[in-house]
């Protein structure tokens, strides 16, 4: 086989910084790793939607439309106030994820989205709740804990694999048993107690990411098989 030599001719045009910093801007991405988990402390319907009120240890922090994950969906801020902020679940995130079954003084886990330079410690998570889990198993081993959660299969053919990536209540974990409709977390002390899974109970209802790379693979084979 031959080897080619390609000479591709690229044209660069002046670009508006002011233009590519908004674009980037819009590219809202987080890693799985938990800044806090902090107490709900209002909730308020309106309609088909739901008003939540945090009370967060880096609310001055905040800018009024700032991305945030909470029990890793992504919402944004649309209050202020002393030391709590204010997001906003429509019908559609009410009913794809278990943010419609707070209660106030609830812990919410919450993560600000990435910075470009930030190192990805966890993984990349969108902050698009593909389903929700049930947990069925809660272990205690030598000073750790062991989750199983189960999940319904979706057309989405949403699956994990044994040491992937898996994103519960926007935790970045790593999967262990996995299995057809079930997986199994290790959570580690530290992750026990500085996130919301302190609170996890048999029959608790948690949010699941499905790792976006693998997402892509189940896609662009059901794609493939189907030809």
């Amino acid at each position: 086989m031959s080897n080619h030599t390609v000479t591709i001719n690229l044209k660069f045009e002046k670009l508006n910084c002011a233009n590519f910093k908004a674009k980037i801007k819009l590219i809202t991405m987080f890693s799985g790793i938990v800044e806090a988990a902090a107490p709900v402390v209002k909730l308020e319907h309106d309609q088909d939607n739901l008003h939540i009120t945090m009370e967060c240890p880096f609310t001055n922090e905040l800018k009024i439309d700032q991305s945030i994950a909470h029990n890793g969906v992504c919402l944004t801020v649309v209050k202020k106030e002393g030391n709590s902020y204010t997001v906003t679940a429509i019908k559609e995130t009410l009913l794809k994820t278990n943010l419609g079954q707070l209660n106030v003084g609830d812990k919410v886990n919450l993560e600000r989205s990435m910075k470009i330079e930030s190192l990805l410690d966890g993984h990349l998570v969108q902050g698009h709740v593909d389903q929700t889990a049930v947990c069925s198993k809660v272990e205690e081993v030598n000073g750790s804990w062991y989750f199983t959660f189960e999940y319904e299969p979706t057309l989405d053919g949403n699956i994990t694999v044994e040491k992937g990536s898996i994103t519960v209540n926007g935790v970045s974990l790593t999967v262990v048993n996995s299995q057809e409709k079930s997986f199994q977390v290790a959570i580690i002390p530290y992750t026990y107690e500085h996130t919301n899974f302190h609170q996890f109970r048999v029959g608790s209802v948690v949010n699941l990411e499905f790792d976006i790379v693998g997402k892509y693979i189940t896609k662009l084979m059901k794609q493939y098989m189907g030809k």
